[in-house]
């Protein structure tokens, strides 16, 4: 059952890439790479992310579609989907099986990898409650996002392209949670990045589209590199990278030191920090975020499938199967900690004034992932998977409601250019209010259970930084409520401000993108209360079964469980910001809209703060990019165009041609040249014996 989840996303990878290569006739070479996208004339539109690039393609190097093009897109739609559908069914059956029965938790060997020395790292699959989790997540998200692919991009040449790299993306995601071993977990975790370029990146003939790749590839890679180093750092101390035998060891490994730059500092704490730095970069964490918002290049599917519940939670969940070495390692934790709710900060902070409807909820994703990794730095991991549990629904029906609205606004993506569209998209309008309060935290919906859970460990944790951690996530629930009411009634409610022509026109999305937002809202609404007590109540060790590891010295659970230390005041704390949030956006973008712009005109520094996202993307661009192109500058032109063409190899190689083809003049063919030379020869010989040798 395992092997089939995992590798039937493969299969679908396969099918439809082989489809691609079916469905179109490339024109050259060259076009191979670009097979099936001439443009994506479904998208043609405005200036937005959405907006095509087919003003400027090159028809004369478009590949030519095939005759039978439509039905091999069709094709490859139903098999990808299909494979899907199927591995969504097994995995739900294991999570039944593993999580909820009795199951133990199994290791699947699927092949011998690596054998080197005392090196081992075999190709296999770990499947506890953890994974189990995981696939559920994974596998129900991409499968919905699948089907919702086939309505959204129904009129773009390449979707069997498209549909094949959902499916590569889904393969990478499932290898990376199934891993039982480090190496294998970065193979996997690789494999997203690479199918996250080219998702991000799927309209490549858009430059900013291109840009947004090439930004989360690069950006990742620095966290990656911490990772790397962190993994070696593991291997050093344990002797291998397999997750058994180097959980068994931490206990042991705990006062070892390592040198580092200098210092002697503790050999856990450091690897558990590089650990960190890759999570930082795969999930956006403060620091390392910029990639994550100008991922909303790529098409909506993509990026409610980057967003929700996939690629952004790798680095959640890589901590959680790591809480064994975080538990020996303090002030690691306190690191995680500290990022996550500064995270939480200052994305919601962001929110607040974005425009673009898929960037509001990308600053979303963000803040909601730093709540997630506030709990793994209390060492509460199951409130940490709980909120990824829980999150994955209410957001992949934003964003794919947020797909709904484009689509019904000719791709639109401002905010202020619409209004009023519950009257023409009911269905959507009413879905994307269940994602609203579930992520604002409603009660009784899915965000209120697991959002509340981590307000609360923060309160009562024990590692230095949990208060700061507490007012961030407080002031997070604030801002969340007031962004997320602000989105759905500039989108929905009051009057249009969008162009007649557009507003008449709005129509609701096909059946086959309405039952994906109608299968999530059950999710966003029902995900919550079912699973509290197995996830974070008194079925925890029954449920967990292992997979997650508290030490003895933590409390931090038992704690948000008790009144004594826990006071009746902060569970009805984020109620009341989420009241708060309502009521602001209440009176500023219905009862009083003139509000917002008196107030943005008033403190226009803070305002164009926040609009250029604290500036992040300058800082970098000055400090490291700026830099970074000048060395390259300098390094062609005078590195290699003046050193190694003039001087180098090319420069001594040009040397020679120049002299051998002044001699090869010299060969003419005439035999009285040839006489006269040896004559001249003769007579120089001659010379010199005189003048030199001759006269001894």
């Amino acid at each position: 059952m395992a092997t089939a989840i995992v590798f039937l996303p493969l299969l679908g990878f396969l099918i439809a890439g082989l489809a691609t290569l079916l469905a179109h006739k490339p024109a050259a070479a060259k076009d191979v790479l670009a097979f099936g996208n001439a443009d994506h004339s479904a998208h043609a539109g405005h200036g937005h992310a959405e907006h095509a690039h087919d003003d400027h393609h090159d028809d004369h190097h478009a590949p030519e579609p095939s005759p039978h093009a439509e039905g091999v897109s069709r094709f490859a739609e139903v098999i990808t989907t299909g494979f899907l559908g199927v591995s969504c069914v097994l995995a739900w059956a294991m999570f039944v099986q593993v999580a909820l029965g009795s199951g133990a938790p199994v290791r699947v060997t699927v092949a011998e990898w690596i054998h080197v020395g005392g090196f081992v790292a075999d190709w296999a699959l770990r499947i506890d409650t953890l994974t189990a989790v995981m696939l559920v997540v994974v596998t129900t998200v991409s499968c919905l996002v699948h089907l919702y692919s086939i309505g959204y991009m129904h009129e773009d040449p390449a979707r069997p392209r498209f549909m094949a790299y959902l499916s590569l993306f889904t393969f990478a995601m499932l290898m990376l949670v199934t891993s039982d071993n480090l190496v294998q977990m970065f193979f996997g975790w690789e494999g997203v990045g690479l199918a996250s370029y080219l998702l991000i990146g799927f309209w490549f003939k858009k430059k900013s589209a291109n840009d947004a790749a090439m930004k989360a590839f690069i950006v990742n890679r620095v966290g990656d590199f911490g990772f790397a180093l962190g993994i070696f750092l593991t291997f050093w101390l344990f002797g291998a990278v397999t997750f058994d035998p180097i959980f068994a060891g931490v206990a042991g490994q705990a006062k070892t030191s390592v040198s580092f730059l200098g210092y002697q500092v503790p050999a856990l704490e450091l690897a558990a920090c590089l650990l960190f730095m890759g999570a930082m970069g795969k999930s956006a964490q403060f620091l390392l975020h910029t990639w994550l918002p100008d991922a909303m290049e790529g098409p909506t599917p993509v990026s409610a499938l980057i967003h929700a519940a996939t690629m952004v939670t790798a680095g959640v969940f890589m901590v959680a199967r790591l809480s064994p070495i975080f538990e020996y390692a303090p002030f690691a934790q306190s690191v995680v900690l500290v990022i996550g709710a500064t995270t939480a900060f200052f994305a919601a902070t962001v929110g607040l004034v974005q425009n673009d409807i898929k960037r509001v909820i990308a600053y979303s994703t963000c803040s909601q992932l730093g709540y997630m990794f506030v709990a793994l730095g209390t060492g509460v991991y199951g409130a940490g998977i709980y909120h990824l549990f829980t999150h994955a629904f209410f957001k992949a029906l934003l964003f794919l409601g947020a797909g709904s609205v484009i689509h019904a606004m000719h791709h639109e993506q401002d905010i202020r250019k619409m209004g009023g569209l519950m009257k023409k998209i009911p269905f959507t309008a009413t879905m994307m209010l269940i994602g609203t309060i579930a992520l604002t935290g409603f009660p009784f919906t899915a965000g209120f259970y697991s959002k509340d859970a981590i307000i609360e460990a923060a309160y009562v944790a024990h590692q230095p930084g949990h208060v700061y951690a507490f007012l961030c996530v407080v002031l997070a629930a604030f801002m969340t409520s007031f962004y997320s009411w602000r989105l759905w009634f500039l989108t929905f409610a009051g009057q249009t401000r969008a162009d007649k022509h557009t507003y008449d026109h709005a129509h609701e999305s096909p059946l086959v993108m309405l039952i994906p937002l109608a299968v999530l809202a059950v999710g966003a609404i029902a995900a919550g209360a079912p699973f509290v007590a197995k996830f974070i109540g008194h079925d925890y060790e029954s449920f967990w079964k292992g997979a997650l590891f508290m030490g003895a010295n933590n409390h931090t659970l038992h704690d948000m469980h008790d009144h004594a230390k826990l006071p009746s005041w902060v569970p009805w704390t984020p109620f009341v910001m989420m009241v708060a949030g309502f009521v602001l956006a209440y009176f500023f973008y219905l009862k009083w809209p003139e509000l917002p712009k008196g107030l943005a005109e008033r403190h226009p520094s803070l305002y164009r703060f926040l609009l250029n996202k604290w500036y992040f993307d300058e800082l970098y661009d000055r400090i490291f990019v700026r830099p970074a192109r000048c060395l390259g500058h300098f390094l062609w032109k005078k590195g290699d165009g003046m050193v190694i063409d003039g001087f180098g190899p090319d420069g001594v190689s040009a040397a020679v041609l120049r002299v051998t083809s002044r001699v090869a003049k010299l060969q003419t063919g005439y035999v009285y040249h040839y006489a006269f030379a040896m004559l001249l020869g003769v007579a120089g010989f001659v010379t010199w014996y005189l003048f030199s040798g001759g006269a001894h």
